[in-house]
């Protein structure tokens, strides 16, 4: 009888093993179905993110968040200048899952439409989880009011 239970925890637990590897190799999945959720509270997640921010972002949106100067106002060439992604932002105001893919696959795929814009493609330069990891630095950066208002809009 115990052998038997060993051999059942023992395979429970190389399942489990298996799916977490599974998952950590592949990164994140990008199936609409799964949600995905930014963790700020995660630190080792938060400081790749600060990395991968200042590496990838913060020339156009500012090492401290704070975006380019009249980022409300179409520049001389019709675009949107880089918002801020602080609390004075509009970045908060969209779900984590929305987050994700206009970074991973752009704006225009993400809205399915025309829409110019000089914001990168990540899909093939960063990884899902450098993607995650970015978003989730961003948001530990908001206040705490603006974190829960915002897990609260992934909650729907």
């Amino acid at each position: 009888m115990f052998a038997r239970k060993w051999i059942l925890l023992t395979s429970i637990f190389l399942v489990i093993g298996i799916f977490l590897l599974s998952y950590f190799i592949k990164g994140i999945s990008t199936d609409p179905k799964m949600l995905i959720r930014l963790e700020p509270k995660n630190l080792s997640l938060v400081n790749l993110g600060e990395i991968v921010y200042q590496n990838n972002c913060s020339s156009c949106h500012g090492s401290n968040l704070e975006g380019q100067k009249n980022w409300k106002e179409r520049d001389a060439d019709g675009y949107m200048p880089a918002p801020p992604h602080d609390q004075t932002g509009h970045t908060w105001h969209h779900n984590d899952q929305y987050l994700f893919n206009i970074t991973k696959y752009g704006i225009e795929k993400s809205l399915q439409l025309n829409y110019p814009n000089n914001m990168p493609i990540y899909e093939d330069v960063l990884t899902d989880i450098e993607i995650l990891a970015s978003l989730s630095y961003i948001k530990s950066k908001w206040p705490e009011k603006i974190q829960k208002i915002h897990d609260e809009m992934n909650l729907n």
